[in-house]
């Protein structure tokens, strides 16, 4: 199906299998860990591996260090695990210049004294002899990863960090030879690459990763395609991405972006070069990146979140089996956003992701005999469960008393650009079809059923629904006056789940949650035509996202783009029947906001209500998902892997 992306890849001497490419991206992984993790991808089927941004100096605090002899015993355990495989592997080089983490704010170095908008601490302005230093760093680096035994490495001159930042405009005030022109702006680079030459000859592998930084005043399309054509014949392949800390979410954008969004950038960047191109930007699925190898547009395509979701990918999609593949939802918020608060990887479709080391991908488990299972819920929760159950051998039924799989998935896709939450339980639902699961749907079940059904295991996975009458969080005394009033209605009601919304020309949302829902619900409203007030009592939308810059960005910028008011740090102290009482909180100020339409969107209403039923009959049962108060799609899956993985 795949013959340009299975067709064989010569790179200055390195040979890859296929045009499939696992990028360089933060794991915040070590040791076993990583090696676990990579060799899963290769074992999978990627042509090649592009390890993690390594720091090329002791003033780069990367994961890998790139600067220290030791690195090379990781190297020898990695390459010796990956030996049963096709895959090849490149290290990716870098230095963040200003662009470090905020807990490490001394001793950053950059082009100009200007500071990141991530960081907001000022750099040290490099002077001639601090960029010699860079300079031999750089090419020390790569010649211990060849003396690691990798077959080559790639320059990350991209998205803002420190080769960025010299070769941008906006982030490059020098007036001596390294600022000013473009030449001068990429003459860091050049000597970098100049450097790295003489130590590891013509023979060993180099690449450049370039990326339009969106920083304003910067690096656009044209003067990449410029830096591209200046060291075109100094290296074997030019990566193409796009963004930076300027503008975070376009360095891996939600499912608010198409797919391939990076592409209408960087094609004429890349058909402006002689040296093979790969290109990067939410490549979903092979078929997109066939089209992208099959048109010319690159030699390579780069893969990390849908590699993330489902290691096999590759695998699975050659040997004509694409409909197994586990979905990449692209919400940002079990990979990136997790990096960034947990510490390392994860992924909120794969459970295993990060934890390759010590958990299956998929259950390999047999039980030691097979069990009746009744599953109650037929959301993610109690879909994965029922997939996981069918997949060790056990008997499973499933109940669901609407129509339709999926639960609040199901309505959350709904949503204005959030379609793409419905691949996974769209793909779980065809999975538990495929494995033979009897699906009762409109099946409303209760404790006598259970009872009179047998089962040797029972999961509870009925979930939450929204309600008027929870408290407000930081203001519990009493439940809002006015909140049951006929034009005050919750997220389900405004996504088309219930009762039916009366058009608006002025709304008001309340998120007195921090995640997505309260979001969506503009979202919605927004696209009626309706101006709408967003009043929170936490200080940003998505507060309580992982990595709200990363996971819900995209999304506030169209809602900043449209008729929409944010108020933060506040409460509701009444609703009437014109008008909405809000107070700042910590204040006794009242501000008061007219408007024909409210949205709450506050604390669910857990269904525990089988299992109190349960719990008083005596009859053993596993809750998991939602119904726990989890709210968190990601906790649902791997509550119902886990249970259902040791029935």
């Amino acid at each position: 199906m795949y013959e340009h992306l299975f067709r064989p890849l010569a790179l200055n001497g390195v040979v890859l299998d296929n045009r499939i490419v696992l990028g360089p991206h933060a794991t915040r992984l070590s040791g076993d860990d990583l090696i676990a993790y990579l060799e899963a991808r290769a074992r999978g089927g990627v042509g090649l591996l592009v390890l993690e941004g390594a720091g090329v100096h002791r003033t780069s605090r990367r994961a890998l260090p790139l600067y220290d002899d030791r690195i090379l015993g990781f190297y020898e355990q990695l390459l010796k695990s990956l030996r049963p495989y096709e895959a090849k592997v490149f290290q990716q080089l870098g230095h963040e210049g200003s662009a470090f983490d905020k807990h490490e704010g001394a001793g950053l170095w950059s082009a100009s004294a200007i500071q990141h908008p991530m960081i907001r601490f000022p750099p040290t302005v490099m002077t001639r002899g601090m960029i010699d230093e860079i300079v031999s760093a750089f090419a020390s680096a790569a010649g211990r990863a060849k003396l690691g035994g990798l077959h080559g490495v790639e320059i990350n001159a991209a998205h803002g960090y420190l080769v960025g930042q010299f070769l941008s405009p906006a982030l490059n005030h020098r007036d001596d030879d390294f600022g000013g022109t473009l030449v001068n702006r990429s003459r860091f680079l050049i000597e970098i690459l100049d450097a790295m030459r003489t130590q590891v000859g013509r023979s060993f592998h180099i690449g450049v990763r370039l990326s339009p930084d969106l920083v304003p005043g910067g690096l656009d399309g044209a003067a990449i395609a410029d830096v591209a054509s200046l060291i075109d014949s100094r290296v074997d392949h030019i990566s193409l991405s796009l963004g930076s800390g300027y503008h975070y979410q376009s360095l891996f954008d939600t499912m608010e972006a198409p797919a391939g969004y990076q592409l209408g950038i960087v094609e004429p960047i890349a058909c402006a070069v002689s040296s093979p191109t790969m290109v990067a930007g939410r490549v979903m699925s092979l078929d997109v990146a066939e089209q992208i190898v099959a048109t010319g547009t690159a030699d390579m395509v780069c893969i990390v979140r849908s590699l993330i979701a489902d290691p096999a990918l590759v695998n699975k999609a050659r040997g004509g089996n694409a409909r197994l593949v586990r979905p990449c939802i692209g919400s940002n918020v079990g990979c990136i956003g997790r990096v960034k608060t947990a510490g390392r990887i994860g992924c909120v479709v794969n459970v295993a992701a990060g934890n390759e080391a010590t958990i299956d991908f998929e259950p390999s488990r047999a039980p030691s005999a097979p069990k009746r299972v009744l599953i109650v819920g037929g959301g993610p929760a109690g879909l994965e469960a029922a997939r996981t159950a069918a997949m060790r051998g056990h008997e499973v039924t499933l109940h669901e008393m609407r129509t339709h799989l999926g639960g609040q998935i199901a309505i959350a896709a709904s949503a204005p650009h959030r379609e793409g939450l419905a691949a996974i339980t769209t793909w779980l639902g065809d999975e538990v079809a495929r494995l033979g699961v009897r699906v009762e749907r409109g099946s409303r079940v209760t404790a006598e059923m259970v009872a009179e059904f047998s089962a040797d295991e029972v999961i509870i996975a009925t979930g939450t629904q929204p309600t008027l009458s929870a408290p407000q969080v930081a203001l519990p005394a009493a439940v809002v006056p006015g909140g049951q009033l006929p034009h005050v209605y919750t997220s389900w009601d405004v996504l088309g789940f219930g009762r039916d919304v009366s058009r608006a020309t002025t709304a008001l949302v309340f998120d007195d949650t921090g995640t997505f829902e309260a979001i969506s619900v503009a979202l919605a409203l927004v696209r009626t035509g309706a101006s709408v007030t967003f009043v929170s009592s936490l200080d940003m939308m998505g507060a309580r996202v992982p990595l709200p810059v990363a996971t819900v960005g995209h999304a506030r910028a169209i809602l900043q783009g449209s008729d929409f008011t944010f108020i933060p740090n506040s409460g509701i102290e009444a609703i009437t029947a014109v008008e909405v009482m809000v107070r700042p909180l910590g204040t006794e100020r009242t501000l008061v906001i007219p408007t024909e339409l409210v949205a709450m969107v506050s604390a669910h209403h857990l269904n525990l209500e089988l299992c109190d039923d349960l719990t008083n009959v005596g009859v053993a049962f596993h809750a998991v998902g939602d119904v726990n108060g989890a709210q968190d799609l990601q906790v649902a899956l791997q509550q119902a892997s886990a249970t259902a993985r040791n029935l």
